[in-house]
């Protein structure tokens, strides 16, 4: 089950919950969420007159309006990621300077994926990547030898 906001009819639920005298536990076995979620939802969203869940959609909603928006990936940030890349940078380099020098936020790995979609469609971009692929430590077959001796003899 994926993460999902909570409604406003949950929070009426709740809100009855509580004033029942439900424990939070109850109240998210009864609402069909996690206890934290209803620990949460009462801490963050409380004001001085206790819960109320009118006034708590309307702090939910004005948190969710001032969240940081996802970087969509435009036109114009794809070919600068693309003439850095083409510089033989590398997409954490990329990452960091686009966020320090011009406050976008995209992470290495969505940069990856933008090549490796490339790629896919008969593009270059991945030749200029210092290494060929994501190295994947093995995890069947073998055991890890580390720190072993080699023809050691036992006491």
């Amino acid at each position: 089950m994926g993460y999902h906001q909570l409604t406003q009819e949950q929070r009426y639920h709740i809100y009855g919950l509580q004033q029942a005298g439900k424990t939070q536990k109850n109240m998210a076995e009864i609402v069909g969420v996690h206890k934290s979620t209803i620990s949460r939802e009462i801490r963050r969203n409380s004001g001085l007159r206790g819960y109320r869940p009118k006034q708590a959609q309307v702090i939910a909603t004005a948190r969710k309006a001032g969240a940081p928006k996802r970087e969509k990936m435009t036109p114009e940030l794809t070919q600068k990621i693309e003439e850095k890349v083409k510089m033989d940078w590398s997409p954490e380099q990329i990452s960091g300077r686009l966020l320090r020098e011009e406050g976008i936020r995209i992470s290495h790995e969505r940069i990856y994926q933008y090549i490796k979609k490339d790629k896919d469609e008969g593009g270059t971009l991945f030749k200029h990547l210092r290494h060929s692929g994501r190295k994947r430590k093995k995890r069947f077959g073998s055991e890890d030898r580390r720190g072993q001796i080699k023809n050691r003899t036992s006491i």
